[in-house]
């Protein structure tokens, strides 16, 4: 096998793990065999591109970092604001930190809590701290990469402009910042580990999705708010809650270094951009043999039943399918949707962005100047539609399985048109997905709004089933769970943004027939002949 630089970067840190009992020969070869298999694991890309050899062994995700360098050229702009480096600093690591935790709450899960490494190498003479010191260097290799990706073309432009000591400065941030992440990412599965088993457990990891998806961007807001803007310069006065901004902490050295700030919440920021991920690794560490075996929870299958539940399923397929082969894949569909572990660790996410996506841009228009009764009364309720911004995304990830290889049975089954089976299949997602989040934002806007604004919420749920149908259509997306998620490629992600620049547009047209008379109910009456159409003669295959 291939003796990879990093390895060779890793071995000058023997002593340090050696120093945690971890044996550090047989790490090196686990994560040289992880890295070898990473290479060979077939993509959608590769599978587009059979050509050769080489393409064959190429490293899919190394390929790919391109994309997130492009992503890292929207720093740029920011080192260019002022003079103030806690403010710029704070909202760059504020927008890296960002990016960094969505990548890993989307991958870094379903790595960490696999079992397979227990079960297959577990059951050799190898301690359970080796096998999770690989798992995690096996992550933090590629969460380098990926943080290097978006950081260098920033770090260039950041040295020509303002020296040597600001790319010093930034590289350790950086790294530090890197290892907050992974071991507090790491230490919160622990302790939810810790305490639960089997299926609730696998229930409560996705519920953590959320509300890590909700974190980050409620952090990400007060984050920005806590500088105040004074014509183009930004001013910052610590306060106590900024202890809890860990963008904050890694911005203190910039503003200590280069402006030359000397307060003592500066110097207390340091201290926790140094000491906290240190402190959560080595706990984190320390408790590699628990976590280990708390890990083998993941592998009990014993759940509460479900009987009630399996009637209520096939009470609702029964109103909202057209046939009994629709019906059957309606409650298939349903029951992929809510069983399939890591189908959930991909998808759930992006429920929490939907649900806290809107009420941001709320209070983005709030913040901005407008009155509270200026945005009750007015038109903001539209930004309902930030709300389909987890469609496309979850439509493309409805292709993937853990499962995939049983997708021979949809060859198998009496059935005249697969059109069924994505019909089924797409309504299970409307109504176990999309639904309860637009039914929780339709209720608080209403709230908010009243009940004046009842037909625009009626439009907006039948433009959302018309968007399922177009998004479906256009990624021309295979037979649903059929491909299995290895060959999920970074393609996916480009192929989504011509979609999202379709909801602007709807709700661009919303807005304007508003202020028609009869606009809003003429345009009701109309997407209401239009959705039966869509959905018989757009999901025909």
């Amino acid at each position: 096998m291939k003796n990879y630089q990093t390895l060779k970067i890793l071995d000058l840190f023997r002593k340090l793990f050696e120093g945690f009992e971890i044996d550090y020969p047989t790490m090196r070869r686990m994560i040289q065999v992880k890295l070898t298999m990473d290479g060979r694991r077939p993509t959608t890309i590769m599978s587009q591109n059979m050509g050769g050899e080489k393409k064959k062994d190429a490293n899919q995700f190394l390929k790919s970092l391109w994309f997130y360098a492009f992503i890292g050229l929207t720093l740029i702009p920011i080192l260019f604001i002022g003079d103030n480096f806690m403010f710029k600093m704070s909202l760059i690591f504020g927008v890296l930190m960002f990016l960094i935790m969505t990548a890993m709450i989307s991958d870094f899960s379903s790595v960490l809590l696999d079992v397979r490494d227990q079960t297959v190498i577990g059951t050799r003479p190898v301690d359970s701290r080796t096998i999770s010191a690989a798992r995690a260097i096996h992550v933090t290799i590629y969460l380098l990469f990926l943080t290097a990706a978006i950081v260098v073309v920033p770090l260039i432009v950041g040295v020509v402009q303002f020296g040597v000591i600001f790319g010093l400065l930034f590289v350790v941030t950086v790294l530090f910042s890197d290892l907050f992440i992974v071991a507090i990412t790491a230490l919160l599965y622990y302790v939810i580990l810790k305490f639960f088993g089997g299926e609730r457990l696998r229930d409560i990891i996705n519920y953590v999705q959320i509300g890590l998806s909700f974190t980050i961007v409620v952090g990400y807001q007060v984050l920005a708010r806590a500088f105040e803007f004074q014509g183009i310069e930004a001013s910052f006065e610590p306060a106590w809650w900024n202890i809890f901004l860990p963008p904050v902490w890694f911005g203190a050295p910039f503003a200590v270094i280069l402006n030359g700030a000397s307060g003592v919440y500066d110097y207390l920021f340091i201290a926790l951009a140094l000491l906290i991920p240190i402190l959560a690794l080595w706990i984190y560490l320390s408790l590699l043999p628990t976590f280990e075996k708390n890990l083998l929870k993941l592998m009990d299958q014993s759940g509460p039943s479900k009987k009630k539940t399996k009637k209520g399923i096939s009470r609702l397929a029964t109103l909202l399918t057209t046939s009994k082969e629709e019906h059957a894949f309606y409650q298939f569909a349903e029951r992929m949707l809510k069983n399939e572990r890591d189908l959930k660790l991909k998808i759930y996410p992006s429920l929490g962005f939907a649900i806290i996506f809107p009420f941001v841009f709320l209070y983005n228009g709030y913040s901005a100047g407008q009155s509270f009764e200026s945005i009750t009364s007015g038109r903001m309720y539209l930004t309902i539609y930030a709300s389909m911004m987890m469609i496309p995304g979850i439509v493309i990830m409805l292709q993937y399985s853990s499962k995939s290889k049983g997708s021979w049975i949809y060859h198998v089954t009496p059935i005249k048109h697969y059109g069924v089976i994505i019909k089924g299949t797409l309504k299970a997602f409307l109504t176990r997905l999309f639904a309860p989040v637009f039914i929780v934002i339709s209720i608080l806007y209403g709230l908010l709004f009243g009940i004046r604004i009842i037909p625009d919420l009626l439009i907006v749920l039948l433009i959302a089933i018309i968007y399922s149908v177009i998004c479906f259509r256009i990624l021309k997306g295979t037979l649903p769970f059929s491909q299995p998620f290895e060959s999920a490629g970074q393609s996916d992600g480009w192929k989504t943004i011509p979609f999202a620049l379709l909801i602007p547009v709807f709700g661009g047209i919303h807005f304007a027939l508003t202020y028609l008379p009869f606009g809003t109910w003429a345009y009701l009456f109309i997407l209401l002949l239009i959705v039966p159409l869509t959905w018989q003669k757009g999901l025909q295959r």
